[in-house]
């Protein structure tokens, strides 16, 4: 199958031949005929990455009068990006097409530039809807000549709100205009709208409903919580040509990791939704040319993001929505290319992973987190890989070497081959030297966890958990289960309120309403300050160093150390009497 056996014109088969298209992909096999020649409204499901804008793209070129100078079709992308994205591409493809104005309006741009543009007269618009109700408030834009309206990622736009927005612009647009709508997933709320707005719409399905991209790889490395960030550097440290966007759950998340891989010498930058458009701009351009190799962005600021030959895709823990998961995913293992993502989580996110498995139809590969002589060996492969393949100009480096040759000629090939990969390692050497192993053990057979759990019940019943571990100080807490307080609250409070050195923490013993854990004795003071004035939802957070002859079980610390604050106060009033 071709495009020209699909019924694309010449003009843009040579536009697409310019790209490098030879032959079709599958939803464009689907789809174009559809547009080209059949009256019903469409609804394409599809994987990002899988040529949909092609798919669409072309027959509305196609079906374009470029006599008349008035919006024909337009075409509604839930970002910034994605809409510059899907502009550039039309205009490559229509570039043997003459008189077609392609134009794309957005928000954080010059609104007049847009309006002197639409006024000059266009044919296709390829908007945001915040931008384009702007204009068509204003007068500028008129949609009663549209004949095709395109909703690209329509789940995104529906996750990040823009259901009235739609609503609204379709209210300007003929009754009898052909309606498009392509979705990466099809949860119940892109259901709705299209039983809403479309006309018995064809539905085209590339793959299967949800699933997950099919050159993609699913790897996930289960680790304590403590150490899921020791764990992304070990994943980056063993993937030497890595290029991946880092995916977290929150913008403090997100700079707090961004910030940390820079100082410790990754190419990395932060992208996420308080940046202004001008900052997103300059990180965005960055990672497309390469000069930073690790974006670590929240899911709202990556979405419509295109980025090609993406190598990697990280969750930082797993998003709570399945169809994130797979939009995520599917920023890697694009066009025919393979991809890997991975998720570093912890135990209690287990389950979560095994829904999304459910969901995508698709098995995750547990493995090991890189040791450090894996990583260090890897490194090393890379680097004689590269100064096999680096280009050497012979003219210009040949006057310098005498001289060099001369400084060196004590050394053996052997010695100068050492002192060549020391000057690339020794930073990594250093790092992992005696390196722990920080992989989770947690699948073991049943009779043997029973057993363990057994062993561990009857030796909590005579342990005091007041009392600390040798070397180690115990540390009280007000927080318990029942404030929703875990060892994962914990260690996260720990990690972002403790100044200084990271703290290894020990035993945890979580009870309703309090909590005692282990710290190395030197660390002891430094937590106690740290917490002291914390909050956690709501409560004002009480900690000091735990006393093995208090009971915590029938009064708080706080009220305790309170009541002897109280008589001492009593006591110095009597001694001053």
């Amino acid at each position: 199958m071709t495009f020209q056996e699909l019924g694309i014109d010449d003009a843009i088969l040579r536009g697409i031949a310019d790209m490098g298209f030879e032959n079709p992909m599958p939803i464009q096999e689907k789809v174009i005929p559809s547009l080209l020649d059949g009256d019903r409204d469409l609804v394409g499901l599809a994987q990002t990455g899988t040529g949909k804008t092609a798919a669409f793209g072309l027959p509305v070129i196609q079906r374009t009068d470029t006599s008349r100078r008035v919006p024909q079709a337009l075409i509604l992308a839930p970002t910034r990006e994605l809409c510059l994205q899907i502009a550039g591409d039309l205009a490559d493809f229509s570039k043997y097409v003459p008189d077609l104005v392609v134009l794309p309006v957005y928000g954080g741009s010059s609104i007049e530039s847009q309006i002197r543009a639409l006024r000059q007269g266009v044919q296709i618009i390829v908007a945001t809807p915040g931008r384009l109700i702007d204009l068509i408030n204003r007068g500028v834009v008129r949609l009663e000549n549209v004949h095709t309206v395109v909703l690209d990622e329509a789940d995104e736009m529906l996750n990040m709100g823009f259901v009235d927005s739609i609503n609204d612009i379709l209210s300007h647009v003929p009754e009898n205009r052909k309606m498009l709508m392509f979705s990466a997933t099809m949860p119940a709320e892109v259901a709705r709208i299209a039983k809403r707005f479309m006309h018995n719409p064809e539905e085209i399905v590339v793959g299967t409903r949800n699933e997950g991209a099919k050159n993609v790889r699913h790897i996930y490395y289960m680790v304590n919580a403590r150490d899921k960030y020791l764990a992304l550097k070990r994943v980056v440290d063993n993937n030497p040509n890595i290029y991946a966007i880092v995916f977290c759950r929150t913008r403090r998340d997100t700079q707090e990791i961004a910030d940390n891989l820079i100082q410790d010498g990754y190419n990395a930058e932060a992208l996420h939704g308080d940046l202004s458009q001008q900052q997103r701009d300059i990180v965005m351009k960055k990672f497309r040319d390469r000069v930073i190799s690790l974006l670590v962005a929240t899911d709202v600021a990556a979405r419509g993001l295109d980025v090609d030959d993406l190598t990697h895709v990280i969750n930082y823990g797993l998003p709570d929505d399945t169809a994130v998961y797979t939009h995520r995913s599917g920023r890697t293992g694009r066009a025919g290319k393979t991809g890997v993502s991975i998720a570093i989580i912890h135990s209690r996110e287990k389950g979560k992973l095994r829904e999304i498995e459910r969901i995508i139809g698709k098995k995750f590969e547990r493995k090991e987190v890189p040791t450090p002589e894996h990583i260090i060996e890897k490194q090393l492969y890379n680097l004689a890989d590269r100064l096999e393949r680096v280009e050497v100009n012979e003219d210009e480096i040949s006057k310098y070497l005498p001289g060099v040759l001369r400084k060196l000629s004590w050394l053996s090939t052997e010695d100068l081959l050492k002192r060549v990969l020391s000057l690339e390692f020794n930073r990594l050497l250093d790092y992992y030297k005696d390196a722990p192993n920080i992989d989770f053990i947690d699948e073991k057979p049943a009779k043997e966890r029973k057993e363990r759990k057994e062993r561990k019940e009857r030796s909590d019943h005579d342990k005091d958990r007041r009392t600390a571990e040798r070397g180690m100080a115990r540390i009280y807490v007000n927080l318990g289960k029942g404030d929703g307080f875990y060892a994962g609250n914990l260690i996260d409070m720990l990690n972002k309120n403790v100044s200084g050195a990271r703290v290894d923490v020990g035993r945890i013993d979580l009870l309703p309403s309090y909590s005692l854990f282990d710290v190395k004795k030197s660390d002891a003071k430094r937590v106690v300050s740290a917490l002291k004035g914390l909050e956690f939802f709501g409560k004002q957070v009480f900690s000091e160093i735990a006393d093995a002859e208090r009971d915590y079980a029938s009064t708080s610390g706080r009220k305790a150390k309170g009541k002897e604050k109280k008589t001492d106060r009593k006591a110095e009033r009597k001694g001053r009497k």
